[in-house]
């Protein structure tokens, strides 16, 4: 008898963090790699919040907190909600988590049996998958390709739901995408969604304030109204605020969920950090300066790394709205060789190829759900990025 849980047959280890473990390691043995894995903002958390985390050291807050989040938190999440989104929250409905990773999976354990579906548009977070298989559910992975900007049709979304769809996952703007859905786009699947009230719907929100050229983000229950009773609206301060290893994460939505995801929590890790907690309140609460003037920089590596990568042969570059990814598809290099004899059959064995050939680490399309492509993070220098995408550009250029 095997010691492990056999659920963790049904896993596998984080594909975006083992691309940014072995960029590291050649980094540490002497190679000259640059890293376009990482999903954080490359900017330093703001002054205002750096000091109401000293503060709140300087303060005695330093003990155990409720469990799913502290009384000041929440009331700054309620009124984020609804200044942002027009939504109602109590604090009785907010969840506070250690990053918004705990917050998905304390919902999915909350709420999943075993044979309970949960419908995940393909390309997804590397995650939402291995998640709700932990949880004992099924994953259903609809695609939404480059045709329609790696966006979910209403269509494919309605031949997906079945008797057994616990949760719709929705992911705006995505990771690893950039694609960022309308109000017009996101009101044709909540449409096809209140037509079926046994389907509950999980925002990630995470890269909400990362949007541009004008783009309005939208969010499932601010669109539709009715299906405020059965979402849950997830998000967190690590990307925008620049806060990643702070790792608070929360979430609105109904009451008893929130009840339910609170029980998980507190045998579990119990309270986040009563620091993070603190810090999160200023983020939320004070200055949001800050974040149109970080978007101007990401929106100027993205205009620069699209068009770069569109200049090498083999591969095609959608701009996205929002986040601070790009996911180029490589099917015009599919079947070529590179100079060290590797066959490029899939997108994986490109970007191993890239690796050991040019030093660039990117992460490959299949740990998204969708091939040929790769994921590209544009939150690293300029320089970093135009280096990058020449060695990409030469790469592309040696295959035969």
């Amino acid at each position: 008898m095997s010691f492990l849980s056999a659920t963790l047959d049904r896993v596998k280890p984080s594909p975006t963090i083992a691309v940014s473990t072995k960029a590291r390691e050649l980094k540490a043995a002497g190679k000259d790699v640059i890293g376009l894995g990482a999903g954080e903002p490359d900017f330093d958390t703001p002054d205002n919040i750096k000091a109401a985390a000293k503060a709140a050291i300087d303060a005695g807050d330093t003990k155990y907190t409720a469990p799913d989040g502290t009384p000041a938190l929440k009331e700054a999440i309620c009124a984020k909600f609804k200044r942002d989104n027009g939504l109602d929250y109590t604090p009785a409905q907010i969840s506070v988590g250690n990053g918004g990773k705990q917050i998905l999976i304390n919902a999915l354990m909350a709420t999943l049996n075993p044979g309970d579906e949960v419908i995940i548009p393909a390309p997804y977070w590397v995650s939402y998958p291995d998640m709700v298989l932990l949880c004992g559910g099924e994953p259903v992975i609809v695609e939404a390709k480059a045709e329609t900007n790696y966006k979910l049709t209403p269509e494919a979304l309605e031949a997906a739901i079945t008797d057994r769809t616990k949760w719709f996952i929705f992911n705006s703007p995505s990771n690893p995408t950039g694609a960022a859905y309308s109000w017009d786009e996101l009101k044709a699947l909540t449409d096809v969604l209140v037509k079926y009230p046994h389907v509950w719907v999980m925002t990630d929100d995470m890269y909400e304030h990362l949007v541009y050229d004008d783009f309005k983000f939208c969010t499932p229950a601010e669109v539709e109204p009715a299906l405020y009773d059965r979402t849950l609206t997830c998000n967190g301060v690590s990307k925008a605020y620049a806060m990643t290893g702070w790792r608070i994460g929360y979430a609105g939505g109904p009451e008893k969920l929130i009840k339910a995801m609170g029980k998980i929590q507190s045998q579990s890790t119990s309270n986040p950090c009563s620091i993070s907690q603190a810090a999160a309140v200023e983020a939320l609460n004070g200055t949001q300066d800050f974040i149109p003037t970080n978007n101007e920089v990401f929106k100027r590596r993205r205009d620069m790394v699209v068009e770069l990568l569109n200049a090498a042969e083999g591969i095609s570059c959608p701009k996205p709205e929002g986040a601070f990814y790009v996911y180029p598809s490589i099917e015009g290099c599919i079947g070529k060789t590179t100079p060290a004899g590797v066959k490029i059959e899939n997108d994986e064995i490109f970007a191993t190829a890239l690796l050991e050939e040019k030093g660039v680490a990117v992460v490959f399309g299949a740990a998204f759900g969708l091939e040929p492509c790769f994921r590209v993070s544009y939150a690293t220098s300029d320089e970093n990025l135009k280096e990058a995408c020449k060695r990409i550009q030469e790469f592309c250029a040696s295959l035969s």
